[in-house]
Order: structure tokens, then sequence, then C-alpha cells
């Protein structure tokens, strides 16, 4: 990765959503406002306390590929559109990608 791409910062963000449908919505609604590149979805199952109980829920994993200088941004679309009350939206950083991909994903993002 060059210089002037590790400056960007690059990175996934990793959201769980309770249905395919609106993990679906979620991606489709970041993509089309360029907020993420890409949206990976995978089907998952999660097992968890909330409000004391054990929880093992189905559920559908959101990979999202995106320059985290619009986190913000992006964190706040998906608050507004996932059901959650307490939705896992977290950022990794990327340290290194194939030049010609992260240069894509800086394309798409803006």
């Amino acid at each position: 990765m060059d210089k002037e791409s590790a400056k960007v910062g690059y990175g996934v963000v990793l959201v769980t959503a309770g249905t395919r449908e609106e993990a679906e919505a979620i991606a489709q609604n970041l993509v089309e406002t360029k907020l993420a590149a890409c949206v990976s979805l995978f089907p998952i199952k999660s097992i968890l306390i909330w409000s004391g109980q054990l929880q093992k829920e189905e559920e559908w994993q959101l990979l999202i590929k995106t320059d985290l200088a619009k986190f913000e941004i992006l964190e706040a679309k998906i608050r507004e559109l996932i059901s959650y009350e307490v939705p896992e939206i977290i950022a990794l950083p990327l340290i290194a990608g194939f030049a010609p991909y992260l240069a894509w994903i800086s394309e798409q993002v803006n």
C-alpha cells in the first residue's frame, strides 16, 4: 500500500441485523448513498447475554468496506435504518491492501 492510501483510513465496519431483509436494505442504502463501496452479507448465529438472559439468535452479519473518514455519517445512517436498540457497529482499520482495490473503495465512497 502506498503512503497516500495509508492516510485515507480504509476499513471494515461490522454490523449485525436481525433479518436478511433488514441486512439487505441497510447494505443497499449504504452503497447507494456512497457510504460503502461494498457490503457482504453472511448468515450467523450469535450467543450473548441480553437483559440478563442467554440469547441464541440467528442474525445477518454485514461486512462493510468503506473509508473510515465517513464512520460518523455511516454510523448515524445505520442507527437510522436498523431495528436493534443497541446495534453492533464496530470499525476495524485496514493496515494493508491491494492498491487498485483500495483506489476502487476511494472512488465509490464520497
